[in-house]
C-alpha cells in the first residue's frame, strides 16, 4: 500500500485502529490459579502428573509405583539377552570396583575394607531406585579427598580412628539427607549453579592434587602433610629425600606406566576396552604376587595388611549427633554430597544422551540420596556415580541397572571369601591406580575449548583450578561458585541494549552491529532491550537508553538529518518487569517527553503488558495507540505520521514541556 492510499486519520489512535493489529494484555487470572502455575513451572518443568492424567486407580498406582521405582518398570521387560551383556558389564566394573575402592578408602584415611563395603550396599540400593542405565556407582576420588581433608581439621585419624570413623558415617548420612531432600523438594536447579567450567576447573584441580598426594605413596613416605594444597605437598616430598624408598619408586612407576599404556590402548582401539578396566585388578595381582614372592614388605615397600572377611557391619549406633562434631559432619556432608550430585548426574546425563533416553534429575537425587543414607546405616562413605566407573559399564555394553546388581555380588563374593588375598598388596599399586585414573580427570581440551569460546568461562575454571591447586578444595569451589554467580548478575545487572536500523528492501529490523548493511530510519531512534527488566538492572537501563539518545541527537545534529522524533523500544527479549522497572519506564518517559519526542513501544509480552496496565503506565502515561505488536508496524506508523503532518509530534503541545 503506498502512501497516497492512506486517508489522513486524524492522530495515531485512529492510525493504529486501521491499519495496524493492537497489543492485547492476556485475560486476568485468579491469584491462587496463577499461583499454581508459577509452582508448577518452577518445580515441575517436565509436569511428572501428566501421565496420570484419565487412568483408573489401579493403573494409577502401577505408574506410580514405576515413577518411584524405575526397577518397576525395566525387570517385567528383562530378559536373558539383557542379562549376558549385564553380566559381562558387571563383571568388568567390579574388576575395576575393588582396587579403587580400597584406593579411594585410603585417600579419605579411612580403613581400605570400606572401599569394598560401599561398593556393596549402595549400588543395590540405586539399582532399586536410579533412572539411569549407565551409571556405575562407587566412590570417587574428589569427594574421598574432601571427606578426608575436611575431617581431619577436626579429628586425626590415626589418634582417634573410631571417632573419625564415626563422624565419616555421619558425614555420609548428612549428605545422603541432603540430596534426598533436594531431589524431593525439586531443588535440581541448585546444583545447575555449578556450570560446565567450574567443573572442567574444580575436576581439574581437584585431579591435581589427588595426584600429588600420592607422592606418599611412590616414595613410601611414612610421614606426611595433612594439606592439600601443591606447595604444602611438594614441601613435604622434597624435604624427607632421605626418606625415599627407591624399591617403592620403582614398582610405582613400573605400574603406573602398565596402567597408562593400557588406557591409551584402550582409547585407541576402543573394541579393546576391557584391557584398561582390567588393568587395575591385574596391577594389584601382579604387586601383591611381587610382594609375596619377594618378601619386599621388609624393604621398605608397605602394603594394605589384614582386611576383615564378612559383609558390611551395621553402624546406624554409630551416627554422631552431638557437638561439637556434629557441625564439622553437616558442613562435611552438605560440600561433599553437592560435588557428589554434581558429577553424577553430569555423568548420567552424558551416557543417557549417547543412548538416546532421559534421565530426571529429580529422581537421580533421591536415588543419591537414599543410597548415602542407607550406606551410612551399612559402614559406607559417601558414593556417587564415578565418571570411570560409568565409562567402563557403558563400553562393556551394559542394557539396564542390573549391571550394578552384578558388580555388587562380585564384590559381596570378594568380602566373604577373598579380601585374605589383598594382605600383601602394595599400598604403591594403589596410588598408580589413582594417579592414572585422575590423569583422566584433567580435561586440559576442554579448557582449550572454552577459551576459544568464551574467555570469561575460561577464567571461571582456571580460577576454580587454581582456587584448588594452591589454595584448598572448599576455597577453590567457592572461588568458581563465586564467580559464576557473579558472571550470572553481571548478565541481569548489565543486560545489553542495542540500535536496531532496517536491512534493505525488508520489514525486518535487526542489530546496527551485527548487521552493518541495516540502514537507521530517519527520526526514529529504535533500540532493542535483551533482558527483563528488574530492580537489578533498571538504573542501568535508564541510564543506557537516555546515553543512546544523547548519542543520536548528537549525531543528527551534525550530519544534519531530519531531527529525531520518536523513540521505539523493542520489548520482544523482555519478558518480565518487576516495580523498579516499571517506575523506570516512568522516568523514561518523563525524559522522553521533556525532549520533545515521543516514546513508542513494539513486542511488548503479555506479562509485562499487564503489569503496565496495573500501574497505569499504560493508559496515564502511554496511550494504547503508541504500542505495536512488530518493529515494522511502529515504524510505518512513525513514518506515516512524520511523512503526513511534517510537524512535530503531539508531545511538544503537552503542558509539561512549558515547564
Amino acid at each position: 500500500m503506498g502512501m497516497e492510499d492512506y486517508t489522513f486519520p486524524q492522530g495515531p489512535e485512529e492510525l493504529h485502529h486501521r491499519h495496524h493489529h493492537t497489543v492485547e494484555a492476556p485475560q486476568p487470572q485468579p491469584f491462587l490459579k496463577s499461583l499454581q502455575y508459577s509452582v508448577k513451572e518452577t518445580l515441575f518443568p517436565d509436569d511428572p502428573f501428566r501421565q496420570f492424567k484419565n487412568q483408573n486407580a489401579s493403573r494409577k498406582v502401577v505408574l506410580g509405583l514405576k515413577y518411584f521405582l524405575p526397577i518397576v518398570e525395566w525387570a517385567p521387560r528383562y530378559n536373558l539377552k539383557f542379562f549376558k551383556s549385564d553380566l559381562i558389564a558387571g563383571i568388568t566394573i567390579a574388576s575395576l570396583a575393588i582396587p579403587q575402592g580400597i584406593s579411594y578408602a585410603k585417600l579419605a584415611n579411612l580403613p581400605p575394607i570400606l572401599g569394598l563395603y560401599s561398593s556393596f550396599v549402595p549400588p543395590l540400593v540405586y539399582a532399586v531406585l536410579g533412572s539411569s542405565r549407565d551409571l556405575a556407582v562407587g566412590t570417587v576420588a574428589v569427594a574421598s579427598l574432601l571427606t578426608g581433608a575436611m575431617l581431619s581439621k577436626e579429628v586425626d585419624a590415626e589418634k582417634d580412628p573410631k571417632l573419625y570413623l564415626h563422624l565419616a558415617f555421619t558425614a555420609t548420612f548428612f549428605a545422603g539427607v541432603f540430596e534426598a531432600s533436594l531431589g524431593f523438594f525439586r531443588l535440581g536447579f541448585i546444583v545447575d549453579f555449578l556450570s560446565h567450567a567450574t567443573i572442567v576447573g574444580f575436576m581439574g584441580g581437584a585431579a591435581t592434587v589427588v595426584s600429588l598426594q600420592q607422592l606418599k605413596g611412590i616414595f613410601g613416605l611414612k610421614h606426611f602433610t595433612d594439606a592439600t594444597d601443591a606447595i604444602s605437598v611438594m614441601r613435604s616430598v622434597f624435604s624427607q629425600t632421605h626418606q625415599w624408598r627407591w624399591e617403592s619408586g620403582v614398582l610405582g612407576c613400573g605400574f603406573l606406566f602398565f596402567l597408562l599404556s593400557t588406557r591409551y590402548f584402550s582409547t585407541k582401539k576402543p573394541k579393546f576396552f576391557w584391557v584398561a578396566a582390567m588393568a587395575p585388578l591385574t596391577s594389584v595381582i601382579l604387586g601383591s604376587l611381587l610382594v609375596y614372592f619377594t618378601h619386599a614388605e621388609r624393604h621398605g615397600v608397605q602394603v594394605i595388611g589384614d582386611l576383615k572377611k564378612g559383609l558390611n557391619p551395621l553402624s546406624g549406633s554409630d551416627l554422631i549427633f552431638t557437638s561439637p562434631y556434629m557441625s564439622t559432619a553437616v558442613k562435611t556432608g552438605l560440600i561433599t554430597g553437592i560435588i557428589a550430585l554434581a558429577e553424577g548426574i553430569a555423568v548420567g546425563r552424558s551416557f543417557a544422551m549417547f543412548k538416546n533416553y532421559n534421565i530426571d534429575g529429580n529422581k537421580e537425587m533421591i536415588a543419591f540420596g537414599m543410597m548415602n543414607i542407607v550406606g551410612s546405616f551399612t559402614s559406607c562413605y559417601l558414593t556417587t556415580g564415578p565418571f570411570s566407573r560409568s565409562a567402563v559399564n557403558y563400553n562393556a555394553g551394559c542394557k539396564t541397572a542390573m549391571s550394578n546388581i552384578v558388580m555388587a555380588i562380585a564384590v559381596m563374593i570378594t568380602l566373604l571369601f577373598l579380601t585374605p588375598l589383598f594382605h600383601y598388596t602394595p599400598l604403591v599399586v594403589l596410588s598408580a591406580i589413582i594417579i592414572s585414573a585422575m590423569l583422566g580427570l584433567i580435561d586440559y581440551q576442554a579448557a582449550i575449548h572454552l577459551w576459544k569460546v568464551d574467555k570469561f568461562d575460561f577464567l571461571v575454571c582456571m580460577s576454580a583450578y587454581v582456587g584448588v591447586v594452591f589454595g584448598s578444595v572448599e576455597i577453590g569451589l567457592i572461588v568458581a561458585v563465586a564467580i559464576s554467580i557473579a558472571r550470572l548478575l553481571l548478565f541481569v545487572s548489565r543486560p545489553r541494549t542495542a540500535m536496531k536500523g532496517n536491512i534493505p528492501n525488508s520489514m525486518i529490523y535487526r542489530n546496527t552491529d551485527q548487521y552493518p548493511s541495516s540502514r537507521t530510519v530517519p527520526g526514529i531512534l529504535i533500540l532493542e532491550i535483551d533482558a527483563p527488566i528488574y530492580f537489578a538492572n533498571a538504573s542501568y537501563l535508564r541510564e543506557r537508553i537516555i546515553r543512546w539518545i544523547d548519542e543520536e541527537e548528537e549525531r543528527v545534529k551534525q550530519s544534519g538529518e531530519s531531527s529525531l522524533q520518536y523513540i521505539i523500544l523493542d520489548m520482544s527479549a523482555v519478558g518480565n518487569i518487576d516495580t523498579s522497572g516499571i517506575s523506570m519506564m516512568e522516568e523514561i518517559k518523563k525524559v522522553i517527553d521533556r525532549r520533545a519526542l515521543k516514546l513508542v513501544l513494539a513486542n511488548p509480552k503479555g506479562e509485562v503488558v499487564k503489569k503496565l496496565t496495573r500501574s497505569k503506565f499504560i493508559g496515564d502515561h502511554l496511550g494504547k495507540e503508541w504500542m505495536f505488536l512488530t518493529v515494522g508496524e511502529a515504524v510505518e506508523a512513525c513514518s506515516y505520521m512524520l511523512h503526513t503532518f511534517k510537524t512535530e509530534p503531539a508531545s511538544k503541545n503537552e503542558p509539561w514541556n512549558n515547564v
